[in-house]
């Protein structure tokens, strides 16, 4: 059985008096957590959720957010987490393309739902996840567990849909990628494994939910009944104070927060003691900010994970034994073998394996690989290919089977752990009065990994300013979406033979001598 359920009900059988959720000063066992997910998904059958229907979310981080998880696969239907960075346009479209009729927000994007209900005629339901009063037109979250019976689970098959994971898209919408049970059952698994999660440890949420990432790193407690702890985003002092207080033992970390809390003023690495685990990944670490990090924090366990969301979302990981500094370390710049279950080959464009040591595109297969893409047939046949993702990075295998990253082949950027595909960026920038073309590509950035930088032919005449061109794309998509720099040329855009733009000589100059290859 690989449904998803199956972990939460496992923890809730063999530690029910065990903590299960710390969310500031409210603390919930297994036990009690099992029962507020079994009310709640009665109450969202008796809304209309029924097998397989979309249920979506817009909140930052809390314990009531790993009960939507639950309760949701619980009643048998499938979460649709929301990027809390995207613009209302952003959401909307992927509210309207999910088809999602429920929706969960709390006090943070509650103000945002009544533009949201205008652009979405199918959302039926707004439940407020927040305690205290209840804006107008929204169920009470609390009501509906109290108002609950206890409801048999689903229990779901492990090819059933469990979650439409949106992500930017090529042709400048999002694109909603289908995971099964099956596929984020395995990524629990191997997270679990590759941590070496028990009982007794604790894992922080303190990037955010609506991310595969933590999804995965997360789930991989639940399946050995171990406890959560929330901060509701990212800042320094509430992740430092919350470890400390807590005696949090795991957490996951994009480069950018791992930047952040090293570079404080008030860094104390003694505050991290209790810490065993940390899992980085979503975005290049920069070797500079790495070093740095395994020299202040020695004792600490890193793990570096390479994936996306198509495949649930680990491909490899790099485990600590090769975060070494000075002798031998020339596995400190691969991202790791890939993980048990998980098979990888690099192909080059006409499908065909390369030498090892050879660069192609990085191609995986395995438990964790999707269904394809919601609605989009012909973007599902070019990705998945033979039970094969191509997943647009470019890189290259060694004698001992660990991968390096060369390249990215699909036209995205990767800035500070979020995916920025150019064609939305392009899309947005274009109309502008003062722009007749526009290339997107990523820059080297310290801070980010990469930054989203605009190359611009402006129309006669014009010559658009950079605050000009982000205060236009500001109302149209995220803002870490927006460029960080652009330029004006005069010269023509370079094109291939097909006319298409040649990013690749566009990148060029900014990553010449960069250690670290992923443009």
């Amino acid at each position: 059985m690989t449904n998803l359920t199956q972990f939460m009900t496992a923890a809730a059988d063999m530690r029910p008096t065990a903590i299960a959720t710390i969310m500031g000063t409210r603390k919930r066992n297994w036990h009690e957590h099992r029962e507020r997910v079994a009310k709640l998904a009665d109450s969202l059958r008796k809304l209309g959720a029924s097998a397989g229907d979309r249920v979506a979310i817009l909140a930052l981080n809390s314990d009531r957010y790993t009960e939507y998880y639950h309760a949701v696969w619980w009643a048998g239907a499938a979460v649709v987490p929301m990027n809390i960075r995207w613009t209302s346009v952003e959401n909307a479209y992927s509210l309207n393309d999910s088809e999602a009729e429920i929706l969960f927000v709390d006090k943070a994007f509650a103000p945002v739902v009544d533009e949201i209900r205008a652009e979405c005629p199918k959302l039926k339901t707004v439940i407020y996840l927040d305690d205290g009063e209840v804006p107008e037109d929204m169920l009470a979250y609390e009501d509906l567990v109290d108002q609950g019976s206890l409801c048999d689970d689903a229990m779901r098959l492990g090819e059933d849909l469990a979650g439409l994971y949106y992500t930017g898209g090529t042709t400048g919408f999002p694109k909603g990628v289908m995971l099964p049970h099956r596929a984020l059952w395995y990524n629990n698994l191997v997270m679990s494994k590759m941590t070496e999660a028990r009982p007794e440890s604790s894992y922080l949420h303190a990037g955010p939910m609506f991310h595969l990432a933590d999804g995965c790193a997360s789930g991989g407690l639940t399946a050995v009944g171990a406890t959560h702890v929330y901060v509701p985003m990212f800042d320094i002092e509430g992740v430092v104070s919350t470890i400390e207080t807590h005696g949090v033992t795991h957490t996951l970390m994009v480069p950018t927060m791992i930047g952040m809390l090293l570079n404080s003023d008030t860094f104390d690495p003694a505050r991290l003691a209790s810490l065993q685990y940390m899992t980085y990944g979503a975005s290049p670490m920069p070797e500079g900010l790495l070093t740095d990090l395994i020299e202040r924090v020695p004792d600490l366990n890193i793990i570096q994970g390479y994936g996306q969301t198509e495949l649930a979302p680990i491909v490899s990981t790099l485990q600590p034994e090769f975060h070494v500094l000075g002798g031998n370390n020339s596995k400190l710049r691969s991202a790791g073998r890939p993980v048990p279950g998980t098979e990888v080959k690099i192909v080059d464009e006409d499908g065909n394996k390369v030498a090892t040591g050879d660069v192609g595109e990085i191609c995986a297969r395995g438990m964790g690989a999707m269904q394809g893409y919601w609605k989009l047939e012909d973007q599902t046949a070019a990705t998945l290919v033979d039970g094969w993702v191509h997943t647009g990075d470019g890189g290259y295998m060694d004698d001992d089977g660990f991968i390096f990253i060369a390249d990215r082949m699909k036209d995205m950027i990767v800035t500070g752990g979020e995916n920025v595909f150019s064609a939305e960026v392009e899309s947005a920038i274009s109309t502008h009065d003062a722009v007749a073309e526009v290339a997107v590509i990523g820059i080297p950035d310290d801070t980010w990994g990469e930054a989203v930088h605009a190359i611009i032919i402006p129309k006669e005449g014009m010559t658009p300013s950079t605050d000009e061109i982000v205060e236009h794309c500001r109302p149209l998509i995220a803002n870490y979406k927006l460029p960080r720099s652009t330029e004006l040329r005069a010269d023509p855009l370079p094109l291939s033979g097909a006319g298409k733009v040649l990013k690749r000589d566009l990148r060029a100059p900014f990553w010449d001598g960069k250690a670290r290859q992923v443009n």
